[in-house]
């Protein structure tokens, strides 16, 4: 319980204080912004190439048994919202992906590298490296057939893939990917680099989540919110479970799925409803409360997973 309280408790900490910041306007919106700037398009790249490109066993079973838990999570939420909640297709959608995408890389990577090293962070990195480009397009088709005859789908789905082709933390885990794969060796100095560059990501990026949070407000859309926050925080870890079983999974790869598996709903779930204007207050909602909510369901998973 003392090694759980030792790393999980800062983790949120972190948040809080940087929830906590933007409230009180200790550090201003400028600052915030370049905080972010250098987490995104610097720190997490680094730390992502780093340990793309140490040794490492490969995690296409650790995505395999994410991937279909959140695939069967995604379409789960999604007939609850159509059939039991009585939601229209544009906003079914945007609540499966509320459902279904996590926040891998701002809490997923911090987490794992405490608990688990390069070792645990290699495994995650297969997920990492392909949640947006499954998991945003399947929302932006979801969206378009909803609101037809807006903008082509085909047109609209190019420009999403293209976006998050460009996105850093993208890119450095298809180039780490490919320096891996083809063996170039990366030099003692540039090593160094990354290294240094790559401890400040994971405390950078988790004051810069909090900080985020204060945009959302989730007084109004609650019990849809939670609905929603119940089925990323709870069902969708246990679908990814029972994949990792029947597959087999080794103890280090089924502890690294679950854990990407159980973390709160990401921001870019968010941006995609507002783009559709489909719900874009729940969603908002869903990311607020899923995230207070994790700090719970986070350490209890912990401790079972610890527990063996």
């Amino acid at each position: 319980m003392m090694m759980l309280l030792e790393i999980v408790l800062p983790i949120f900490v972190l948040i809080g204080l940087g929830y906590a910041s933007a409230r009180k306007k200790w550090v201003s919106d400028e600052g915030l912004r370049g905080l972010s700037d250098f987490v995104f398009r610097l720190a997490m790249p680094c730390l992502i190439f780093n340990g793309a490109t140490s040794p490492h066993q490969g995690g296409g079973a650790t995505a395999l048994a994410f991937f279909s838990g959140c695939l069967a999570a995604y379409a789960l939420a999604m007939l609850v919202a159509r059939f039991v909640l009585r939601m229209k297709l544009g906003e079914a959608g945007t609540f499966g992906l509320n459902a279904a995408f996590g926040n891998t890389a701002m809490i997923g990577i911090p987490l794992v590298l405490a608990f688990y090293g390069e070792a645990g962070l290699a495994q995650l990195l297969a997920i990492v490296g392909l949640h947006s480009l499954i998991l945003l397009p399947i929302g932006t088709i979801v969206g378009e057939i909803a609101q037809s005859g807006r903008a082509p789908v085909l047109k609209i789905l190019k420009s999403t893939l293209v976006s998050v082709a460009q996105n850093p933390i993208v890119i450095a885990v298809t180039l780490g990917f490919v320096v891996y794969q083809a063996q170039i060796p990366v030099p003692e100095a540039a090593r160094r680099f990354l290294q240094m560059t790559g401890l400040a990501a994971a405390p950078t990026a988790l004051f810069c989540l909090g900080a985020t949070l204060v945009a959302f407000d989730a007084r109004r859309d609650w019990p849809s919110a939670l609905l929603c926050s119940a089925l990323k925080l709870l069902c969708m870890p246990l679908l990814v479970w029972l994949v990792g079983r029947a597959i087999g999974l080794p103890p280090l790869q089924m502890a690294v799925a679950l854990l990407a598996a159980a973390m709160p709903t990401g921001a870019n779930a968010f941006f995609l409803s507002r783009r559709y204007n489909a719900g874009a207050e729940r969603s908002g909602a869903t990311v607020l409360l899923s995230t207070l909510l994790s700090v719970f369901t986070v350490a209890a998973l912990t401790l079972m997973l610890q527990a063996g």
